[in-house]
């Protein structure tokens, strides 16, 4: 991989909606405490639970966290998004910003002041925006790393090919290469070919680990524990993982938790640590956090690997 694998990133898309001020900061103290370091964020979070009907919540609450921790920037790096924040307050998908050189150093520009920071650590182009030529979007993503305000640049919710492409253009143009992907993915499987619910989201594929293994790019996974759904009762699988794959996967995932003492979500974060992937685990609860850190420690051998494969 590109740089050094970030283990466990804290996923901070509900702060300042769904997750209050205060509860965020007991959020990020304990995950900063804990050893953590990375924060995943956007632009755009969360616009549909925010009145305002805009995003950027988020990104201002980590801006406040930092301003009250003296020293805590050096404790963290961050990762925004740009694209699709909606321009029009309620008006989404039809008014979502986009790829525009225009619309990225504007976008940036916004988070930096919100976030108060004078750089992330690395910016992702949150969604494709094919209205606009590949070439204008990898040539704005690379004059953000020539002026220092993104110190590295990644494609999430993009297809393989797509990344592939821009990283040429990237290298046609002497600009900084994306150098990082960020997709949905976790233990269970969806059936294939199955449309998603929700708007954006796009599934990790084989092409795209087979990318990241080729060129040496970090790899992100969101949604690594479906929102609750491998341990709360009231959170069932959605329809799309109802085939006898799943069945199968969440009684190996039973044993194995059983087998290494550690919850079902640990054993899903550490099947993917052991991956090199990096799971984004969104909190409401210290105790999230520190069960989610504590995944870190798990082991899982050989075999139990295969198991995991030959159940998927």
């Amino acid at each position: 991989m590109n740089n050094t694998n970030p283990g466990i990133v804290l996923g901070t898309m509900g702060f300042g909606t769904q997750v209050d001020p205060d509860t965020s900061f007991a959020l990020l103290d304990s995950f900063v405490a804990g050893g953590g370091d990375w924060l995943d964020t956007a632009n755009c979070y969360s616009f549909w639970a925010d009145p305002s009907g805009v995003g950027g919540a988020s990104e201002r609450v980590i801006g406040a966290w930092l301003r009250s921790r003296p020293g805590a920037r050096d404790s963290v790096r961050i990762a925004t998004k740009v694209r699709q924040n909606p321009l029009v307050p309620h008006v989404w998908p039809e008014s979502a910003e986009g790829l525009s050189a225009r619309a990225v150093h504007a976008g940036m520009e916004e988070s930096l002041e919100r976030l108060g920071v004078d750089h992330v650590d690395l910016l992702w182009a949150h969604a494709e925006d094919r209205t606009v030529p590949l070439e204008e979007t990898v040539g704005a993503f690379g004059e953000l790393v020539a002026k220092g305000t993104a110190l590295r640049v990644g494609a999430a919710n993009h297809t393989a090919w797509r990344v592939e492409r821009a990283r040429s253009l990237a290298r046609e143009q002497g600009a900084e290469p994306w150098t990082a992907l960020q997709l949905r993915h976790s233990l269970v499987q969806p059936r294939p070919l199955t449309p998603l619910a929700e708007g954006g989201h796009r599934h990790l594929t084989p092409d795209d680990l087979d990318l990241a293994a080729s060129e040496g790019l970090d790899v992100w996974a969101y949604s690594s524990l479906l929102w609750g759904s491998y341990t709360r009762p009231d959170k069932p699988f959605q329809d799309i993982y109802e085939h006898p794959g799943t069945t199968r996967v969440l009684a190996a995932l039973d044993d194995i938790a059983d087998e290494v003492s550690a919850t079902r979500n640990q054993v899903v974060l550490a099947w993917l640590l052991h991956q090199g992937i990096a799971p984004i685990v969104g909190v409401s609860r210290v105790q999230h956090v520190e069960e989610a850190l504590a995944a870190r420690d798990v082991r899982l051998t050989g075999e139990q690997l295969a198991r995991f494969e030959a159940a998927r």
